[in-house]
């Protein structure tokens, strides 16, 4: 039996080349636990490839035959070889964070093989601290950033004593713990038409106010307000065709710091990531002689209490849409640049909060088709682009965790640049830490690590500005 592929994961597995590898990763940093042997890396791998029952999710590949009709389906891999998607690496000397950042980058780099479950994990071993790395990569047509997130945490415990904690593949993360990833039952394709249709005559109600949704987006697109579409984005470096190879920089700062900024300021620290990023991508262009006179544009996906819909969200709670954000990096004073980030931001979420659910995915939709449309036409260059950069912030764990006794030390997401967006900069809080995970084309984002020491400065003009430094 197979299970059809939802349209969200089917557009992201459709729109995946050599260029554009469509997978999300995660690195995380681990402290050897008290009394580790020099065989401790060796033992964390083992535990982590001796999987008694495999999760559903993790035995997922795409396939598609005559049965099929042609169209993709999840099919489970009757020829699943776990070897091929736990692995062991080792970094060579002298085992920086600079080597293993490296490392990343080329790993972050290579497609998924289709003909296997999605996803690969690499315990590294090697670092001059004596610290064990785990950099995992998942296709973005099985989980999303904030999923993979919850995948593990589900894994980690609070407490350092715990042992007989497993792999976020485990079917069994804990032990004598039931499954906590089940995936949808099986499904006869000659059902999915059936359920196609019911779900489109429930649709029609929420349907009809889309006219005067789109009409509203349109309206502040063309005024150059802040809403789901942009049409104000100047042309930059990072706006144009990309390889498929990557550079990976990664740093943390201390929550406490963006918190103190945003109380001085009054605003949020959602807020002051975007003016963080702002200022160091601002500085970073001049740097290269490539600052427009006008405004980066961010799209910036939001989480929101939108309207309730029981046909797009039968469990009522949050909707995700997107935000074209002005970064207001045409102004050098970080005060003044914070203060339009968060006016723009505040009317953007206002202008998604008065659509259903529904309304929101199809507005964001229509934010994003310029971005997909121009390198699917071949038209960079041609056309301006939708927005700039993608900027997003993903909600990890508030207080430290442990796997088997092991200290997450620290957690850094790693995204995917598409044609036209060369730059991807995601962040995640931990224990009182944000950090900041940069993902860019090899070739297309020149020294994309110095956006590290542009960030950094930027906190500290944010800090003077503010009046806590």
């Amino acid at each position: 039996m197979v299970t059809p592929i939802d349209p969200t994961s089917l557009a992201f597995l459709m729109a995946e080349n050599r260029s554009m590898p469509m997978h999300v990763g995660g690195l995380q940093l681990f402290e050897n636990p008290e009394g580790a042997g020099p065989d401790y890396t060796r033992q964390m791998y083992e535990c982590m490839r001796d999987v008694d029952e495999m999760s559903p999710l993790f035995l997922k590949r795409p396939y598609r035959s005559l049965r099929t009709a042609g169209q993709l389906v999840w099919k489970q891999d009757d020829q699943f070889d776990v070897d091929h998607h736990v692995r062991h690496s080792a970094l060579p000397q002298p085992g920086r964070i600079r080597e293993l950042l490296d490392l990343c980058g080329r790993l972050h780099g290579t497609r998924l093989a289709r003909e296997r479950p999605l996803w690969e994990a690499h315990v590294i071993e090697g670092l001059h601290d004596d610290r064990v790395a785990l950099y995992t990569k998942v296709h973005h047509a099985l989980v999303d950033g904030v999923s993979a997130m919850r995948l593990l945490q589900s894994v980690l415990s609070d407490d350092p004593d715990e042992r007989g904690m497993r792999a976020p593949w485990d079917a069994h993360p804990r032990s004598g713990a039931e499954p906590r990833v089940r995936d949808r039952s099986p499904v006869d394709l000659a059902e999915v038409p059936v359920q196609a249709l019911r779900s489109a005559l429930g649709l029609t109600a929420e349907a009809a106010g889309l006219p005067a949704a789109v009409v509203r987006t349109l309206t502040k697109g063309l005024r150059n307000e802040t809403s789901a579409l942009s049409l104000y984005a100047p042309r930059t470096i990072f706006n144009q065709r990309i390889t498929g190879s990557r550079r990976f920089a990664a740093q943390d700062w201390p929550i406490a710091r963006l918190r103190a900024i945003g109380k001085a300021t009054g605003t949020t620290i959602n807020d002051v990531v975007l003016a963080m990023c702002s200022g160091a991508l601002r500085a970073y262009l001049r740097e290269l002689d490539a600052l427009p006179d006008s405004s980066l544009v961010a799209m910036v996906p939001v989480g929101l209490n939108a309207k309730q819909s029981h046909i797009a969200n039968p469990d009522g709670g949050n909707a995700v849409g997107a935000v074209m954000v002005q970064l207001a990096t045409n102004h050098e004073d970080p005060a003044r640049r914070l203060d339009l980030i968060h006016g723009s931001m505040r009317d953007g979420k206002e202008a998604l909060s008065s659509m259903t659910p529904m309304q929101i995915v199809a507005m964001s939709a229509l934010g994003q088709a310029p971005a997909i449309l121009t390198p699917a036409l071949r038209l960079q260059g041609l056309l301006r682009p939708p927005y700039n950069v993608i900027i997003s912030n993903v909600p990890g764990p508030r207080s430290t965790r442990y796997w088997n006794g092991a200290r997450l030390d620290g957690t850094y997401p790693l995204s995917i640049p598409i044609d036209g967006m060369a730059l991807n900069i995601t962040c995640t809080s931990y224990d009182d830490k944000m950090a900041f995970g940069v993902t860019g084309c090899r070739r297309t984002v020149p020294h994309l690590q110095r956006l590290l020491v542009h960030l950094d400065d930027e906190v500290a003009a944010l800090e003077k500005a503010a009046g806590v430094a």
